[in-house]
């Protein structure tokens, strides 16, 4: 560090000085008026709904049939469209997404893996390729597999055909008469529909057989939907390929499922006939849960068990309602065990509740009802009281999905090798209440504010990651959460194999990273770092409020965040969700200056100080002794002979007098104070500029933390120095000391720089004993056959 005494005028110290500009000047606070839509009527330049904000809406009369021996749904019904556009439609448009499976779909034909490699596998012997088993079963089968839905009819109201097109997963029906503005339109369907095998070719819906022969059914996408017509889109047509998910309509549905009648049915919606489906002890316990504060069981694992043994041959049909939904799905099984517990949520009583098979158990019925409860608790803090009666966790073989009420979530235990009973790794156990968070959480968004799946992914599903990280905290201390905290981000920040968040849904690489973690960490950044948590929350709160029951774009949350919480975040939305830039800063210099008091004595010392602390050359040490001419005629000596640079002269005096004359008590005051000025450059070497975090150490061992605005970056987005003024000297300075701005190179920033520490890993190379090339490396770390052992039972 260069240590400098500062003689210049106090006005230019209290700038924190730009640094050498770049030839070419790169605004990264520019705004974002040319990126987003010009705001209208419809939507504000707040972020707010506009006066005339409309929205399109479909009610459903759905009658539909399990048929278990061929495992497929029949279905028939009635939809009614409300066009409250200011548009006249001729004709609409119908999702059929689980046409994926057809034969003909996009999905099956753009089908690839991202490499060579990825469908390789090296043979025991370092022989030949291979296929993966479950690669090949996976690809057979979905070409076996006739999916798809299969559509029977489409006719009007008065029984009339109505003229439709199947365009792969769309269908467009042709109107007979265009549908005015305000006017409805009512038409029937009738469908068949083949359930995939979920663990092989199901996506999202789905059946798992057991050992015992008995199924559960897992069933979403499984009639045709309406797909949504809006202001910013008009119809959101775009083919469903697998990744994209679902854009619809809120309304009200009526729903009868027809299944065998030892099967238990979850569902979208409120059960509206249990004297027909339940037994009156079941009936009791339902009423019973409705004031519970734990658990209480409503169909129990011994009745559970009973019926997977007697596979009843005949039907119960199941009657539900749900008002205000944007879709409608449900599960069936005759192995499910129910239990439900009452919470409240604002003014509602709302049922959580949970169905399992016994292989669930322990692990179910001790976490998920309490994760359910748990994530209503936790997001209405952040967002809006949960509006609907039920909450409902299911267990099946499909890793985790979300519908309105109802979400499909995975994980169980397995059994002891030695025991034979069933338990579960840390990692299971967190899995599933993370899992059961963000599937339920997922009921306020994209479920209520309803969001355009199809084209931004992480409107949903970053939202969501970042409130279950929020929950994930409030469950425990120490709580394992995978995403949300800055350091988690960093591997994938620093990648190359990146594209903007705001990619569409089908083009995003790395969907994990891009449209969950990624959103949620920002997120999470700006809760934490650059609005603090009480003007984020109620920012975050009122885009929850302003949207719910409405369909937001981007455009619309990054206008709220700004109006809601009084700030300029155009910068924060452009680096993070924009660009691929990451956070990178480095601590490239530093220097020291103290104040000159100007007294002559006190200064002269200073410099005799700072001189006697300099080293002997080399020359000086070497010459130390030799005859000198003025040592043998000492009349060659006089006065500079007998004082040195620093003695103070009365001309020194009579300067320093001079200069203070004309100052003011303060000015002389401040001169001896003694304060130490350190001007730090910092290089933005990520290209996405954040704000500074700098932990400051000084000599007496006390730290502080200074936080500066990412606007210090404003005038300079690579290059800044800023002052920094202390009591005493500065032993040491670090940049992000937290890691809370996912830098994603630490090693550069402190000031003096610090070892990182790491682990040297010994290999050998192998050659072809053939020809002399290299083949593969087998690496070793050093460690000891103890830890060995220790980490390959941990990974058992």
């Amino acid at each position: 560090m260069k240590i400098k005494h500062l003689q210049a005028s106090f006005a230019a110290l209290f700038l924190a000085s730009a640094a050498n500009a770049a030839p070419a000047f790169d605004d990264k606070f520019r705004q974002l008026e040319e990126l987003l839509p010009t705001p209208n009527e419809t939507r504000t330049a707040s972020g707010a709904p506009g006066h005339r904000y409309w929205q399109q809406r479909a009610d459903y009369r759905l009658r539909a049939t399990l048929d278990e021996a061929k495992r497929s749904v029949t279905g028939s019904g009635t939809v009614t469209y409300t066009n409250n556009s200011p548009d006249t439609l001729s004709y609409l448009w119908v999702q059929l997404d689980q046409n994926m499976f057809r034969a003909d779909s996009d999905n099956r034909r753009i089908s690839t893996l991202p490499s060579r490699e990825a469908w390789q596998v090296r043979g025991n012997n370092g022989g030949n390729d291979g296929v993966k088993f479950d690669t090949l079963k996976a690809t057979l089968e979905q070409q076996r597999f006739d999916g798809g839905i299969n559509i029977i009819s489409v006719t009007g109201a008065d029984g009339r055909a109505l003229r439709h097109t199947v365009n792969k997963t769309m269908m467009r029906i042709d109107l007979p008469q265009p549908l005015k503005p305000g006017a409805r339109v009512s038409f029937n369907l009738a469908w068949t529909i083949n359930i995939p095998e979920a663990n092989v070719v199901g996506r999202r819906t789905g059946y798992e057989k057991f050992d015992d022969g008995n199924d559960i059914y897992l069933a979403a996408q499984w009639f045709p939907r309406m797909a949504a017509y809006y202001d910013i889109k008009g119809w959101q047509n775009k083919q469903y390929m697998g990744d994209g998910e679902f854009t619809l309509e809120f309304g009200d549905y009526d729903v009868q499922l027809t299944v065998p009648a030892d099967h238990v049915v979850a569902s979208t919606g409120e059960l509206q006939n249990p004297d027909a489906v339940l037994t009156a002890a079941q009936r009791d316990r339902l009423r019973q849960a409705r004031d519970a504060k734990k658990p209480v069981v409503i169909v129990t694992q011994r009745e559970a068990e009973a019926a997977e043994k007697g596979r009843s041959k005949a039907t119960k049909t199941w009657h539900f309602k749900a008002r205000d939904v944007r879709d409608f799905a449900f599960a069936s099984s005759r192995k499910f065990i129910w239990d439900a517990q009452a919470i409240k949520s604002g003014d509602k009583d709302v049922l959580a509740m949970s169905y399992y098979p016994k292989e669930g158990n322990p692990l179910w019925e001790r976490y998920s009802t309490a994760a359910v409860i748990h994530t209503i608790e936790q997001y209405n803090k952040y967002s809006f009281d949960y509006p609907y009666p039920t909450a409902i966790s299911v267990n099946g073989s499909i890793g985790g999905m979300e519908y309105p009420m109802i979400s499909f979530n995975a994980g169980r235990p397995v059994k002891d090798k030695k025991t034979g009973e069933l338990t579960y790794a840390k990692g299971i156990k967190y899995g599933l209440i993370s899992v059961i968070i963000h599937e339920v959480g997922h009921n306020y968004f994209p479920m209520i504010v309803n969001s355009d799946e199809r084209q931004w992914t992480w409107m949903d599903e970053g939202m969501n990651s970042f409130l279950q990280f929020l929950a994930e905290e409030a469950w425990e201390e120490d709580y394992p959460s995978r995403r949300g905290e800055a350091r988690n981000i960093v591997d994938y920040m620093r990648s190359t194999n990146q594209v903007p968040v705001m990619t569409n849904a089908e083009s995003t690489l790395q969907r994990g990273n891009n449209a969950y973690a990624k959103p949620a960490t920002a997120l999470n950044v700006l809760r934490e770092t650059i609005l603090g948590r009480e003007l984020f929350d109620f920012a975050f709160k009122e885009y929850a409020d302003r949207w719910k029951f409405k369909r937001p774009t981007p455009a619309d949350f990054f206008r709220t965040m700004e109006d809601a919480s009084g700030t300029d975040l155009d910068w924060f939305w452009r680096g993070w969700f924009y660009t691929t830039d990451a956070v990178d800063v480095s601590v490239d210099g530093i220097s020291e200056y103290t104040v000159s008091s100007k007294d002559p004595e006190i200064e002269k010392a200073w410099q005799r100080a700072r001189k006697q602390a300099e080293p002997i050359s080399i020359t000086d040490q070497r010459n130390k002794g030799m005859p000198r001419r003025v040592d043998a005629h000492p009349e060659l000596k006089d006065f500079y002979n007998a004082n040195d640079d620093f003695t103070v002269t009365n001309k020194d005096r009579n300067k320093f007098v001079e200069a203070v004359e004309g100052l003011e008590n303060w000015e002389k005051a401040l001169l001896k104070e003694g304060k130490h000025l350190y001007l730090v450059d910092f290089s933005n070497k990520g290209g996405l500029v954040t704000p500074l975090v700098v932990e400051i150490e000084t000599k007496s061992g006390k730290k502080t933390i200074e936080r500066i605005p990412a606007e210090v970056w404003r005038y300079s987005p690579k290059q800044v120095t800023k002052l920094f003024i202390t009591d005493e000297p500065i032993v040491s300075l670090v940049q992000d000391p937290y890691w809370e701005t996912a830098d994603i190179d630490v090693n550069n920033n402190a000031w003096p720089r610090k070892a990182t520490p790491s682990r040297l890993e010994l290999f050998k190379t192998e050659r072809d004993p053939a020809t002399g090339n290299l083949m593969r490396d087998f690496r070793t770390p050093l460690k000891k056959p103890a830890e060995k052992s220790a980490e390959k039972k941990a990974g058992e």
